[in-house]
């Protein structure tokens, strides 16, 4: 490819002493939402204030105890919004929100003006630090860019004296990721040396992957080793603040957690800057999936869609995990036909564990329909369509069906495209159910004789034979075989019954049963099944057979 001369390799971390590869999640970190700051940033059309309440409300119902309100200092619409929250008292006790600043006097005296009447909030100073940016943004050396850092926490200080709230520090060296580590380091101990955090009275140390820079396991060395190395670690709140330039800030975040992490920031959908934030919604899923409590209450992932698209008017890809609406959609033959029969091995087994191929989580554990699970398309093969006439419908076809009615099936995708389940109900009841011509079964009487210990069962068949009514009489060892032998004689053919298996309906359709009819025409080898139902279960075999020998014998 041309011009990759033009990059270069960020550096590694060398750390072989690392520990985090051989650690599992074993619980939730603190979760904060920046889905009103960081992710409304980066909006084309940012929230009105009383959008960014809704979200507020959304977020505050889903359990989050730190939300990161804004950067009131930015502007008069997020300072508007943050008095809106503490004047209509908004901010429930239990939930600590969090106002961004930089470390300049104006911006940190605005922001103390925005948070008076908040009982206990996070002021979060930043500045960034990267090798890059000290050299083409700031041109500062080392020394002066911690000084910014340390000045901000003096001011901060300095405005905590009048006021009527508690306040927790929060400092983030910004662009983490492109900061030496020694550095990085440096920077953070003076500026907890300067506030003085206890183990009692913590502060939060954020370390942003501002830009993703590299492979995830980088970021989880340089959290490990920043862990390892910090000054007074049990009254720090270890941080991160992952991006996903590269696409991997999930990634990213389960291995800082490994690492050390106990906190994470990030949005709902993974909104934010560029490529986005770190989506919270998507690691606390995966935490759910491993068995791992999330802490957040995310039983109804479409309702959190719908506020989320609504204040943000971004919408949420199809195939985003577990929010996409085609995400526990199977149009693979061979997916289909693995999930139907982990359905059904499930609850044959009733298991209390969920485990069925393809499908991570049970969907209607997050507000989902088991509906959309399989959809048929060309792709599809005959366990999807089964699947669908089985979840929508009722009807468990026999497996020596599957491919016939699935074949009809596939003819349609191919001209169409999607075919949907009450499309493919229609063809079922056309090729099978109201398969009456030129055959069409009225009704019938049974009688059973005992001779010498056997009965003998004598069907008298009410047909009609292209429109014409007409009766006939057959002999056999039940209704079935009379039936059959009956209708050899009258119409002159030579037809057996391969199978045959019948069930109750269960999907709207009361006290009916289903018969299957599995036929042979022994002079051509031809067979097919044919389908009845009825309230009687003598009826639908009947139906079914003359179902059958309409498809042998009729105009197809």
């Amino acid at each position: 490819m041309k011009n990759v001369e033009r990059y270069q390799r960020v550096p590694v971390v060398h750390y072989p002493e690392r520990e985090w590869p051989g650690k599992e999640i074993q619980k939730a970190p603190a979760w904060c939402s920046v889905d009103l700051r960081d992710g409304n940033q980066a909006l084309v059309e940012p929230m009105v204030v009383e959008e960014k309440i809704e979200m507020f409300n959304l977020l505050v119902e889903m359990g989050f105890k730190e939300i990161e309100i804004g950067f009131p200092a930015a502007s008069q619409i997020e300072f508007d919004f943050l008095r809106q929250l503490v004047e209509r008292n908004l901010i429930p006790d239990d939930v600590m929100v969090q106002v961004l600043t930089q470390c300049r006097e104006h911006l940190v005296k605005r922001t103390f003006e925005a948070i008076q009447g908040i009982k206990k909030a996070v002021v979060h100073i930043y500045n960034s630090t990267s090798t890059l940016q000290r050299d083409v943004v700031f041109h500062m050396d080392r020394e002066e860019i911690k000084k910014i850092a340390t000045d901000g926490v003096a001011m901060v200080k300095n405005y905590m004296k009048d006021h009527d709230g508690e306040v927790v520090l929060e400092y983030s060296p910004e662009s983490f990721t492109g900061t030496e580590l020694d550095f990085a380091l440096d920077i953070c101990n003076a500026v907890q040396r300067a506030w003085g955090p206890t183990p009692e009275n913590r502060m939060i140390m954020n370390l942003p992957s501002t830009v993703e820079m590299t492979t995830p396991n980088v970021y989880a060395d340089q959290i490990e080793w920043m862990n390892r190395h910090l000054e007074n670690r049990e009254s720090i709140i270890l941080s991160v603040h992952p991006h996903n330039d590269r696409g991997t800030g999930v990634a990213a975040t389960e291995l800082a957690l490994l690492a050390g992490a106990d906190r994470v920031e990030g949005t709902l959908f993974g909104n934010g800057e560029r490529t986005g934030n770190v989506d919270i919604l998507t690691l606390a899923y995966n935490m759910f999936s491993q068995g791992i409590d999330p802490e957040l209450e995310i039983s109804d992932v479409k309702r959190i869609a719908e506020v989320y698209e609504r204040c943000t008017k971004m919408h949420i890809d199809p195939r985003h995990p577990y929010a996409g609406k085609l995400v526990f959609t199977a149009f693979s033959g061979s997916h289909q036909d693995a999930i139907n029969k982990g359905m059904h091995a499930l609850l044959e087994r009733q298991s209390k564990v969920w485990q069925v191929p393809y499908l991570p989580i049970d969907p209607s554990d997050i507000g989902r329909e088991y509906e959309p699970i399989v959809r048929i398309n060309s792709q599809s093969g005959k366990g999807g369509v089964a699947f669908v006439m089985d979840t929508f419908f009722g009807f468990k076809l026999p497996r020596g069906m599957h491919k016939e009615f699935a074949d009809m099936i596939q003819k349609i995708a191919e001209r169409q495209g999607e075919v949907a389940p009450e499309q493919i109900m229609e063809e079922f009841q056309k090729n099978y159910l109201d398969r009456k011509e030129p055959y069409h079964f009225k009704k019938c009487k049974i009688t059973d004789f005992e001779s010498a210990g056997d009965f003998t069962t004598v069907a008298v068949v009410t047909y009609t034979d292209h429109g014409v009514e007409k009766q006939f009489e057959g002999v056999g060892n039940g209704p079935i075989d009379a039936v059959q032998r009956g209708l050899e004689e009258e119409l002159g053919i030579n037809i057996k019954v391969l199978d045959y298996s019948e069930h109750a309906l269960t999907s709207g359709s009361g006290a009916q049963a289903a018969s299957y009819i599995h036929m042979m025409d022994q002079d051509r080898k031809r067979v097919t099944y044919g389908v009845g139902i009825s309230s009687n279960i003598t009826r639908a075999s009947l139906r079914g057979i003359f179902s059958a020998v309409n498809r042998l014998y009729g105009d197809n």
